[in-house]
């Protein structure tokens, strides 16, 4: 299924002839590297920022430090802040955050293992979404990449 979605994603890209960027904390780059893995991906993918702690999501995407303090690094206004940044600081026109908990550890009851916040940012219009993905470490990240390009498709115009 992630392959469909990226070989829709990269036709719908070049058809309207914009670029994409990542913003990847939990996954960790794998969002960027399911994209760049497809041939020709240089024609619509521009960057991606693996920003795992929080302070490279401040440097890198611009991400104020003060909003990680008072809503976590795992919330909407992070999410928004790093897909804001990563067109921003690219030449993309859309782009793609996550930040979640992928476990095994890391949970807590107001955001449980599983827990993830994904934005996605088409010509500066930020939409967010609060995903509880299920199983382990390596689902919850394969889940939430999925999510992350399906759901860029989706708002494509």
């Amino acid at each position: 299924m992630v392959n469909a979605a990226i070989h829709d994603l990269a036709e719908r890209l070049l058809e309207l002839k914009w670029m994409m960027a990542t913003a990847e904390s939990c996954t960790g780059g794998m969002i960027a590297a399911h994209c760049t893995d497809l041939a020709g991906s240089s024609a619509w993918f521009e960057r991606g920022f693996v920003t795992y702690s929080n302070e490279a999501k401040t440097e890198l995407l611009g991400v104020p430090a003060s909003l990680i303090l008072q809503d976590g690094a795992v919330s909407a206004s992070v999410a928004r802040a790093m897909a804001l940044g990563a067109c921003y600081r690219s030449r993309a026109q859309v782009s793609v955050a996550v930040t979640g908990i992928a476990g095994p550890s890391g949970g807590s009851v107001e955001k449980p293992v599983g827990t993830v916040w994904l934005a996605w940012c088409v010509e500066g219009i930020v939409q967010t979404e609060m995903r509880l993905f299920p199983g382990d470490r390596a689902q919850i990240r394969q889940a939430t990449m999925q999510a992350a390009l399906e759901g860029l498709l989706k708002r494509l115009p």
